[in-house]
């Protein structure tokens, strides 16, 4: 028995690693937001900020590990054996949640999982032992720190509403001393603003990041915490001094300086006191060990009373090997990026494709605001008005849009970074559990919101996009509760088998997952890559233009292909994956239409033909999808239906089509990729020939409906196939007459 605990506990090492890597892909977003957002440091440097953070967070975690302990069951009310079970079924629960999040690209709470994960395990063996024994249910309470789960879920709607609500007030307070155009106003009120924004993320440093840490004294603990007002009013004093002095003497940007302090400090506080969501359930399970070893009693007999012990410490070895791991998947993990792209997207101040889909919920609001705002406007006086709209008139939105250009200015990553810092540490001295992800997301959201990104342009998709991530704030709770009693019940029932069963289902699952992030990510590289805003001129357009039709024109041949392969062989699957390339297509050309506005603004000579050009080429583009897409919806609903099948002859047909198509847009993906316009007369020429093969197989088959037997269903279907080709055709030539005049016009 000695030896399957060892092995117990060599896998719960190698998951609280993998818990690492995914937790931290999901955590970074809490610190990395405000620099990446506004570029006000390089890439590089705010990972070596952050990276700092996080391993000095590490070295001098928080005493935080007893909730894994003892936080949220009754560890006397278990045995050995009990809670191994517990701390293997959170760990597989929390890794699979997790990785679901970040690969969705949500951000959610590591603490709200691990917390629900632990009453869930706890609540399946509590009732197992109440089952098998003669309590009842309301003993339950003994087993279980309901009271702890209930703060916790009370903290969550807390911190939702005052992040969002504080975070929508500082940041438009913030606007209207700042506007914009804050460079000549930091002369003035820079110095103010430092002072407070620096002194709230060191008071944060110290109340957050650095209570309880090992070499701060129970003692200066307690005087830090009865201290407060005293140090806040000193930080103070002393910031806005130094504030003044970078200003007037060394012309720094105080709030690079905010933003670089505020980044350190909350990835500090992260690795500080969320280490114990991806560890502090391993190391109960070490310390667990240690505990059987000295007692000479058997795993089923002990009962775990002493990991209630406030003694025990977290040994330093593990501390600095989960700081190395967590600094590694800052820089590796490309989910990371994902669960970051999530929060830019919605608070970004510049328009652009959206992420999310617009719901009832989403336009209610924004139509009930619009609503407000205009009965607002009824009785502030329109002075009033015309000078607080000046405030935030923003000249760079309604300009020329770059790839490079940051989601929203300085000023704002300062506003998120310090009302974060203030509510986090305000909720901790309170002895709030207020989760960081919680909080830095909606102070950012509010803060946004302030800030007039979400417009009417915008607004309807931004806000659907927050009530998801919300709501998969909330699904974290639930699932997780019943992902882990799942597993503890599976643990708890099959014992050896069942536990390295899930260990190998794990290990696929996470292995599936990554495949499918990669090709996820490639995917959408790729749509990027079609999209650009940068383009200057006529020559560029043309280049441009033709890389893009030479894309679409390889994927409609290769989607036509195989769709009538399929449809031969009525291979359902098959089809339902052309579904989905005919749909990844289809958002290709969306994302190329929805940049028009910007790209026309880019152009340096402002020339009206060249953007009618474009305009209508991707309208020609869209007719090419839009009969691909009526193709394959309608074959892929024709086999769903098992109607019968075509013909040998319908398909033969097709084959010809589709033969014939494949040489036609072969020849044309080579021109327009090697931009050699010559042949496209010939190409012309060669259309009518596939045209008349289209006009011979409908004739045909209106021939044999009336001498042959045939099927309704199948001759409709044929009948579509055949006119779709058509004007799929049709759609391609119209696009190289167009193709072919303007570039002879600006030859």
């Amino acid at each position: 028995m000695e030896q399957i605990y060892i092995i117990m506990l060599i896998a719960l090492g190698v998951l609280a690693i993998i818990d690492l890597m995914v937790g931290v892909s999901n955590d970074a977003v809490n610190f990395l937001n405000s620099a990446i957002g506004s570029k006000a440091i390089s890439f590089k440097t705010t990972m070596i900020v952050a990276s700092l953070g996080v391993l000095v967070g590490a070295l001098f975690s928080s005493g935080m590990m007893e909730i894994a302990r003892s936080g949220i069951f009754v560890p006397s009310m278990f045995s050995f054996d009990d809670v191994m079970i517990i701390f293997l079924a959170v760990m597989i629960s929390d890794i699979l949640l997790l990785d679901v999040f970040n690969s969705l690209g949500l951000p959610t709470s590591t603490t709200v999982s691990i917390i629900f994960e632990l009453l869930g395990a706890a609540v399946c063996l509590a009732l197992y032992k109440i089952y098998t024994s003669d309590e009842t249910l309301d003993h339950l309470g003994m087993y279980i720190n309901t009271k702890k789960a209930s703060t916790i879920v009370y903290s969550i709607l807390l911190s939702v509403i005052l992040s969002f609500s504080l975070g929508s007030l500082i940041q438009y307070i913030s606007r209207l001393i700042f506007t914009f155009h804050y460079e000549k106003k930091l002369k003035y009120f820079g110095a103010i603003f430092g002072g407070v924004a620096i002194s709230a993320i060191t008071f944060f440093i110290l109340i957050k990041g650095l209570k309880d840490v090992s070499f701060i004294s129970k003692e200066q603990s307690k005087w830090i915490t009865t201290h407060q007002l005293l140090i806040l009013g000193v930080n103070f004093a002393f910031f806005l001094a130094l504030s003044q002095i970078l200003i007037s003497y060394f012309k720094v940007n105080i709030l690079k300086v905010i933003i670089l302090i505020g980044t350190f400090a909350l990835a500090l506080a992260f690795a500080g006191n969320d280490l114990v969501n991806f560890i502090g359930v391993p190391i109960a399970a070490f310390n667990s060990y240690e505990i059987l070893q000295t007692s000479g009693l058997s795993g089923d007999k002990l009962m775990m009373g002493a990991l209630a012990n406030d003694d025990i410490v977290a040994p330093f070895y593990f501390l600095l090997l989960a700081g190395i791991v967590m600094v590694v998947t800052l820089w590796t993990s490309k989910k990371a990026r994902s669960v970051i792209e999530t929060e830019l997207s919605l608070s970004r101040q510049s328009e652009g494709v959206e992420k999310f889909t617009p719901n009832t919920a989403s336009r209610f609001i924004v139509r009930f605001g619009v609503y407000i705002g205009q009965a607002i406007n009824v009785f502030l006086p329109k002075k009033l008005q015309i000078k607080i709209d000046s405030r935030f008139i923003n000249v760079e939105k309604s300009t020329k849009k770059s790839n490079d250009e940051p989601a929203f200015d300085m000023v704002r990553a300062s506003v998120n970074l310090m009302v974060a810092s203030i509510l986090i540490a305000i909720g901790t001295s309170l002895k709030l559990p207020l989760s960081t992800t919680y909080v830095t997301f909606m102070v950012a959201m509010g803060s946004s919101f302030a800030d007039r990104a979400w417009d009417r342009e915008s607004a309807v998709y931004r806000i659907a996009g927050v009530f998801k991530v919300i709501g998969g704030w909330f699904f974290t709770a639930i699932i997780a509760f019943v992902l882990a009693l799942i597993m503890a019940y599976i643990l708890k029932v099959g014992e050896v088998f069942a536990f390295v069963g899930l260990l190998l289902m794990l290990g696929i699952m996470l292995y599936k997952s990554s495949r499918k992030h990669k090709e996820k990510v490639k995917n959408e590289e790729e749509v990027k890559s079609l999209r650009r805003e940068d383009i200057g001129t006529v020559k560029d357009m043309i280049t441009e233009s033709s890389a893009q039709i030479s894309k679409v024109f390889r994927k409609t041949s290769a989607l036509y292909s195989n769709l009538v392969d399929n449809l031969g062989l009525e291979d359902l699957a098959k089809l339902k994956e052309n579904k989905k390339d005919q749909k990844k297509l289809e958002k290709e050309i969306d994302e190329l239409k929805s940049n028009v506005f910007y790209l026309i603004k880019n152009l340096d000579d402002n020339s009206v033909e060249a953007s009618k050009f474009y305009i209508l080429i991707l309208g020609y583009l869209q007719d090419m999808v839009q009969s691909i897409d009526f193709i394959t919806s309608n074959s892929y609903s024709h086999v769903n239906n098992n109607h019968k099948r075509l013909k040998f002859n319908q398909i033969k047909g097709l084959k010809i089509i589709d033969k014939q198509l494949q040489q036609l847009l072969l020849s044309l993906e080579e021109s327009f990729k090697n931009e050699d316009f010559n042949t496209i007369d010939h190409i012309l020429n060669d259309k009518q020939i596939l045209l008349d093969t289209v006009s011979e197989l409908i004739t045909k088959q209106i021939k044999t409906i009336r001498t042959t037997e045939t099927s309704p269903k199948n001759s409709k279907l044929y009948f579509a196939l055949l006119l779709e080709a058509n004007d799929l055709v049709k759609s391609i030539t119209n696009l190289l007459e167009l193709f072919k005049e303007f570039n002879k016009l600006n030859k």
